[in-house]
Order: C-alpha cells, then sequence, then structure tokens
C-alpha cells in the first residue's frame, strides 16, 4: 500500500459527472448505495487517491479526500459557518502566520478555528471559545474527526467573552459572535499593539455597530470591512461562461489594528 492510498477509516467523497458528491468513512466489507448504483469499500481500500471507479451499476465515481473547504461546506452543522471563500481572505487581511498566538470566539463548527490552526503551525498557538455547551462538545469533534485528534496547541474553551478573556498579548483576535462590539473593554489588553481584531458580521447593522464602537474605544486604526463574493466559471469546449449562480453574500469582515496608544488612526476616503 503507497503511503497516501486510501485507508479503512479515512473520509472519501465520491465524485460523479453530474457534480454531486457522496460522503462516506472506509470500512472493510462494507457498502455504500447510491442512485447510481452499490460500490463495495474494498474496492477503495488500498488505492491510491484519484481512482476511478465503477457501481454495480457500470457509473463511474471519483474517489478523493475531501479539501479542507469541502469539508467546510459538506459537514452537517446546526451553526453557520464562515465559507471558504471568506476563510482565505480572513487569514490573508489578518495576516494570521506560522507561530502567532490567536485567540478566537465563538468556535461554532470550527471552520475558522482550524484555519487559523493549521496557519500558525505547530509552533503556533490557538485559543477558542464557545459559550454554547452543545457547539462546544460538537466542534471538539469535529476538530478531532479533521486532525486525528484535539491537538496540543489549539485549546478550546467553554465560556463567554462578553464577560472577560484572560489570554493577553495575542498576535490576532477572531471574533464570530452576534454582539462582537461588547468584547471591546477586553480586546485592548488581548490584543498586543500591532495585532489584529477581526470580527464577521452577517448583516450591515452589526458592522455598523462595530465600527462605532471601535472608534469610540480608541486604541484601534485602520479599520476596513470588505464583503467577499465569488462566482464559478465553465470551461469546456466552446462553452465559455460564468456559471449560473454564484456565492454572494455570507458575510462581512472587519479588520482593525491594535495601536500602542488610545488615539483611533484612519485613512482619508475609502482605506487601502
Amino acid at each position: 500500500m503507497t503511503a497516501r492510498a486510501l485507508r479503512a477509516g479515512d473520509i472519501v467523497l465520491l465524485h460523479d459527472r453530474a457534480g454531486r458528491r457522496y460522503r462516506l468513512t472506509l470500512a472493510p466489507g462494507a457498502s455504500y448505495s447510491t442512485h447510481a448504483g452499490a460500490l463495495a469499500h474494498d474496492s477503495l481500500i488500498g488505492q491510491p487517491e484519484g481512482t476511478v471507479v465503477a457501481t454495480n451499476a457500470g457509473r463511474r465515481l471519483l474517489a478523493l479526500r475531501p479539501t479542507f473547504a469541502e469539508q467546510v461546506v459538506e459537514r452537517k452543522r446546526r451553526a453557520q459557518p464562515i465559507y471558504p471563500k471568506d476563510l482565505g481572505a480572513i487569514l490573508l487581511r489578518a495576516d494570521v502566520s506560522p507561530g502567532d498566538f490567536v485567540v478566537e470566539a465563538g468556535t461554532g463548527t470550527a471552520a475558522l478555528t482550524l484555519a487559523v490552526w493549521r496557519a500558525v503551525g505547530p509552533s503556533g498557538r490557538v485559543v477558542s471559545y464557545e459559550v454554547r455547551e452543545d457547539f462546544h462538545t460538537a466542534a471538539r469533534a469535529i476538530v478531532a474527526e479533521v486532525a486525528g485528534e484535539v491537538p496540543t496547541n489549539l485549546e478550546l474553551k467553554l465560556g463567554d467573552v462578553y464577560e472577560g478573556i484572560s489570554e493577553q498579548d495575542a498576535d490576532r483576535l477572531m471574533l464570530d459572535l452576534p454582539e462582537p462590539w461588547r468584547v471591546l473593554p477586553g480586546a485592548a489588553s488581548t490584543l498586543r499593539p500591532g495585532g489584529v481584531l477581526f470580527a464577521h458580521c452577517p448583516n450591515a447593522s452589526q458592522v455598523q455597530r462595530l465600527c462605532d464602537a471601535l472608534r469610540e474605544a480608541g486604541g484601534f486604526g485602520l479599520i476596513e470591512t470588505v464583503e467577499v463574493l465569488e462566482r464559478a466559471w465553465t470551461v469546456r469546449g466552446r462553452s465559455l461562461r460564468p456559471a449560473h449562480r454564484m456565492v454572494a453574500h455570507t458575510g462581512f469582515l472587519t479588520f482593525a489594528r491594535r495601536l500602542a496608544g488610545t488615539e483611533v488612526f484612519e485613512a482619508e476616503g475609502e482605506g487601502f
């Protein structure tokens, strides 16, 4: 068996030519049934990733381990995740780097938690707060599924950050909360000077209240809010056209830098 061959216990996505995906966990002797026929797990175990197999009805399926983006959107969830198109923009604009110490609230589906943990690498550290015990328990299971276990440099805490955050001198503070402005009184001691504060807000009224609160609190600068829109294209033969559907608004992304003092510093005009 090659090092990257599919193994029992692996999560696999089966892709058909219509763009449908079927998620399964490989188990010896098991069978997976779809509308296109049944497929024996043993026909995949030991095969290289990227293998094309056929069901008993002759339908061909491509077997691949899911990417992180696919894990985010394919997983059943109770909380709304931050979508892959936003995760990339968040990591880049917040400049999450190997070795960083990041504090997050709330954990939710752990999509941002895991993205940040991957970005800080083994030399970094992530602490993530979640106020709801059911979400906290579910997030631990998701992290263990993706990472194999809850990593030693990722701490999942059950707690209410509106009441305060015990961590200090964090490089980044990531907020995915209904009222992120309520965290600002403690954010000054949590975030080091020069650090980045990020907040995800679903609607514009939340963004406005957050930005007003950042200015009133003082000690923050370069406040900016962006929205990421993603549109796929069909490129096949002579067909070159945008897809009929696009991933449009999913949330507003607000960023601010922690200043050494208590003043507010913003660029004139529309920012950078």
